[in-house]
């Protein structure tokens, strides 16, 4: 009976350290924070904002211009030909694809610069993150904005300390 016991208590204190031990260590951290403040990830907006600022100015000249010839096609369209009213139709509709084609292009443009930016800076968010989880012992370590409840240790300052912000 004595054994029995002695079996059933270590038995229990296995089972009972093997479930403490099952539990990973978990941590969050604030991405959308760190990318906010990230000083690098400040200048990559601001290229952005310029290149942006830079194509709506040339698509605001080339509607313009458009503006400008419609208005004036108008005015002219009864006291030319047929010809020339057609001609002006086709030079319009010409304006109108390559009005459009810009729009696209420069979108097109905005994030692949957007991408080229980004993404080495994520990638440097994202080692900070795995080196600082590391070094405190963490298995794991989520974002904070996916997280119901996120009342783990925050990670967030380390990562902006090893950052260097």
């Amino acid at each position: 009976m004595k054994q029995f016991k002695t079996l059933l208590i270590a038995i229990v204190a296995l089972v009972g350290f093997q479930t403490i031990n099952a539990q990973a260590k978990t941590a969050h951290v604030d991405v959308n924070e760190i990318i906010s403040k990230m000083p690098a990830v400040l200048d990559a907006q601001s290229q952005l904002k310029k290149l942006s600022e830079t194509y709506d100015k040339d698509y605001k000249t080339m509607v313009d211009e458009y503006q400008a010839k419609i208005a004036k096609y108008d005015k002219e369209a009864g006291t030319v030909t047929d010809a020339i009213n057609q001609t002006r139709q086709t030079e319009v509709q010409d304006m109108i694809k390559r009005i459009n084609d810009y729009k696209e292009t420069a979108q097109t443009e905005l994030q692949k610069k957007e991408s080229d930016l980004m993404k080495p800076l994520m990638e440097k968010i994202k080692a900070s993150i795995q080196k600082v989880g590391k070094a405190k012992g963490f298995q794991y370590v989520l974002n904070a904005e996916s997280l119901l409840l996120s009342d783990g240790p925050d990670l967030t300052a380390d990562v902006k300390k090893d950052l260097g912000f």
